[in-house]
Formats: structure tokens, sequence, C-alpha cells
């Protein structure tokens, strides 16, 4: 057992359940520390970004990283669970693989899947991902980033297929057309001969904060297909997003760009 590791999670418990800041001599006598162990602790998590000192005062109070975590973590179990009887409905309805995504950083991460009982079906794992402007549920989640945060991906696009976008302004254009038409499209961009289709999930606030799409082998996945099956995407996107409290109207499907 790594103690180390241990007194350093009692550290951040003890500063984020305080409700003022803390000094090293008041952490280290509660925690059963010297003041040296307590200050080497208190010193990597400000390096890390958990803690912050006051130059003035000497003492130390958690950051709002450990607000972002614990947030993070409670809108995966949120939206998991909301999402749960709308994700078995349109993998009914489609007969194809359908994934609830989160987006961390600039890739989309998987929190739930079902697997199409096809027997030919796209691969992939919970708690795995891919870069978001690779995917349908992905590109559904940044097309409502902020400006900056498509800019930034735009800077950073590697080719992963021969059809992986790759040109910032056609990226940028990409996510208008997501915007405009409520949902996103993959045309195998992440992995050759896979495709798909994913559309944006809203919570009480109206921000977009997760994303569910479908995905299957190009065999199956037409463009023609895949148009069929985006009503019924938008359709299960707006009922998890109801299921949050999101209080605005459903997006409404749109043929054409």
């Amino acid at each position: 057992m790594d103690t180390t590791f241990l007194k350093g999670l009692r550290m951040l418990q003890a500063l984020s359940l305080s409700d003022r800041p803390r000094g090293v001599t008041e952490l280290a006598r509660e925690l059963g520390l010297t003041k040296s162990n307590a200050h080497r602790l208190l010193k990597t998590l400000v390096h890390a970004g958990y803690a912050q000192n006051n130059s003035e005062t000497a003492k130390y109070s958690a950051t709002l990283k450990v607000w972002e975590l614990g947030s993070h973590v409670l809108s995966q179990v949120d939206v998991k669970s909301a999402a749960s009887p709308y994700l078995q409905s349109l993998s009914d309805k489609t007969g194809e693989t359908v994934h609830l995504s989160l987006l961390v950083e600039q890739s989309v991460v998987y929190i739930d899947k079902i697997d199409s009982a096809q027997p030919v079906r796209a691969y992939s794992q919970i708690g795995k991902g891919a870069p978001a402007y690779c995917v349908a549920t992905g590109k559904a989640l940044l097309a409502f980033q902020d400006e900056d945060v498509i800019a930034s991906v735009g800077k950073r696009l590697k080719a992963h297929t021969p059809r992986t976008i790759t040109d910032p302004e056609e990226f940028k254009r990409e996510m208008a057309r997501v915007r405009q038409l409520g949902y996103a499209i993959n045309r195998g961009e992440w992995r050759e001969g896979v495709c798909g289709v994913g559309a944006p999930i809203r919570d009480a606030s109206r921000q977009v904060v997760a994303a569910v799409g479908i995905s299957g082998p190009e065999s199956r996945m037409k463009p023609a297909f895949m148009r069929e099956q985006a009503p019924l995407v938008i359709q299960a996107a707006g009922s998890i997003s109801k299921a949050l409290g999101y209080p605005g109207e459903a997006a409404a499907y749109r043929k054409t760009a």
C-alpha cells in the first residue's frame, strides 16, 4: 500500500471539506503528520493544481479543480442513468451499436454502449474513446463548444483515415453543419469502414454535456441509411435531455444543411 499517496488523499479531503483556509501546523495536527511531511504534501497538491496557497496568510485551500472532478463524475452517473432506457430503445429501432459519450478535453469517452446483434458490428469499449473530431458523437459535442475550443481543435487535426477532416476551414464548416442539422456524421474518419450518426444531449442549464449515437460498418451505414436514422438519434438525444431537466424544445431534424 502506498502510504504517501493515502496521506495525500487525506490531505486533499481535509482541504476540500474545510470551510476556510488551513495552516500547515493545523493540518499536520489534524492528520497526525509532521509539519515537514504536511508541507511536502501541500506543495505537491499546489503543483498539481488541487490546492492553492495564500502568500499573505500562508494558508492553504482546495481549488475548483476538485469541484470539476466531482461534477464530472456526477454528470457521468446522472447522464448514464437518465440515458439507459433511451439507449435500449434506439438500439431496438436501428439495430446498430449505440454509444453514450462524454467530451474529455479533445477526445470522446464512451461511458455506456449497447452492441448491435448483427454479426458484423462496430467495435468499441466502455471507458475508451477516440479523437472527438473523427467520430459522430465527438463532433456533436465539439460543435457546441466555445469558438476558441473549436479553433484549438482545428489547429491539431491529424489524419487517421483518408476521410479524416484535416483542413481547419473544412472542420469549421463541418461544425457549422452539425449545429444547423442538429446531428453529426462520421464517414469512416476514425476507423476505415466504420460510420456513424450522433446528436448532442443537453442538461437543465441548456449546456451540451454528452452525446448519443449509432455506429456500424459502412456496408450498412450508407449515406441514405444514416439520413434515415438521424431523426431517431435526435429523438433519443432529446428524450435524454428532457430526463436531465432540459427545459427547451427538442432539436428539429433537418434534411439538408
